[in-house]
């Protein structure tokens, strides 16, 4: 059997251009003549190993395909399966005999850390077994914390929908003069990308939010509430947004203090709670009104607040990794490389996998303030290049947003 057929998953969160990346990826496909048929696994590697796989000429034919574009979610449907460590494992050979049975010799993952972990076990076992097939990591994930490049999709749109949603908490604050704290609980369990985000929400110089804290300081409840106490002067409606990840000296998660927290498949905790935490430590010790707000998953799945220029870099990923494979690359995951910030531009290349997966890009101290409660100069200089344009999403006779969806 000819093996020039290819497949594309995708794996944990998902994010509002995961599919412009997927889009890539089968656009891209479909139009070079050496590639065959191109597949989709349902529900990523798991999905895979059940024999759910779709042929997109069938299931998005023609301009239907388009549709991706503007599609949040993941649609081919998500796991968090982690493959065994060891290469010896039997599900390494089923795996590589379905890809035969179906003609597969490229092999494209759309993922973030997690699944760059199993593109790098994939394709060790290729070369250990002498397997032709190219596999290739695509990016993803709002947390932007993948290492060795600039910037991943998806952090864009996230960031875009934090400032945007945090610049509307700010101004219904501002409706009375009656003192107020409001907790906005951010994504982030080690890497404060996007809780740095909403910075980008202040209209000037000492506007909302007054203070930010994110996971890669330690967070001191004195200090916290001492500062929150000086903003007063400032601001009778005091905005604080927080990383989900914030912790304590001892690394104990701020979470944690009243909460009981589970880990999921691969071992994180799962993190949620701080806001509220705060809001009651604010109530009970300061005295005045306090109130949280969990933006939990809008921040990923507001296709609204899409990112023209998160949505284009994701499509030029997806492209840019099936011209890798076909010139024979593998093992490698797609960068982005940032030229330079104005005007900005950036370039897209490729690393080893094995270099980026189980590793975290964290916000660099230097951009965090020395009393470790907003973000500097620098953070906006990279991060305001990246929310640009908007997108139309198109619409239905029912005035709602028309997305791609499985049958």
């Amino acid at each position: 059997m000819s093996m020039n057929n290819l497949i594309v998953g995708q794996s944990g969160g998902p994010t509002a251009v995961i599919n412009s990346s997927l889009y890539g990826v089968v656009s891209e496909g479909l139009r070079q003549p050496s590639i065959g048929a191109v597949y989709g696994m349902v529900n990523g590697i798991e999905g895979f190993l059940a024999g759910r796989v779709l042929s997109f000429e069938e299931a998005l034919p023609g301009q239907e395909l388009e549709k991706l574009k503007t599609t949040p979610g993941a649609y081919l449907g998500s796991c968090r399966y982690k493959l065994p460590e060891n290469l010896e494992d039997p599900v390494y050979p089923l795996l590589f005999q379905k890809f035969e049975e179906l003609g597969i010799g490229y092999f494209f993952y759309i993922g973030g850390n997690d699944s760059m972990d199993t593109v790098s076990k994939l394709s060790r076992y290729a070369e250990k077994t002498g397997s032709s097939i190219r596999i290739i990591g695509e990016p993803k994930t709002i947390d932007n914390d993948l290492v060795l490049t600039d910037h991943t999709p998806g952090f864009g749109s996230a960031a875009r929908y934090v400032a945007s949603t945090v610049r509307e908490i700010v101004i219904d604050a501002n409706v009375y003069e009656t003192k107020s704290v409001t907790i906005v609980e951010i994504m982030g369990r080690h890497a404060g990308w996007l809780t740095a985000a909403s910075a980008l929400a202040r209209k000037h110089v000492g506007d909302n939010p007054l203070l930010i804290y994110l996971p890669e300081t330690d967070f001191d409840q004195e200090a916290f509430l001492a500062k929150v106490e000086a903003c007063f002067e400032k601001n009778p409606n005091v905005i604080v947004c927080v990383s989900e990840g914030i912790h304590d000296q001892e690394g104990t998660f701020i979470c944690e203090y009243d909460n009981s927290v589970g880990t999921d498949t691969f071992g994180h905790k799962m993190l949620a709670g701080c806001g509220k935490y705060l809001e009651n430590l604010v109530r009970n010790r300061l005295g005045v009104k306090a109130r949280s707000v969990e933006l939990n998953v809008s921040q990923r799945c507001s296709a609204s607040m899409m990112s023209a220029t998160d949505q284009r870099e994701a499509v030029m990923a997806g492209e840019f990794g099936v011209r890798a494979a076909l010139k024979g690359e593998t093992g490698k995951m797609v960068s982005y490389i940032r030229i330079s910030n104005l005007p900005y531009r950036m370039t897209l290349g490729l690393e080893d996998v094995n270099a980026i997966c189980n590793q975290e890009k964290t916000v660099p101290l230097e951009w965090i303030s020395k009393d470790a409660s907003d973000v500097t100069e620098e953070f906006f200089a990279y991060a305001l290049p990246l929310i640009q344009g908007s997108v139309e999403i198109p619409l239905g006779t029912d005035g709602l947003p028309v997305f791609a969806s499985r049958k």
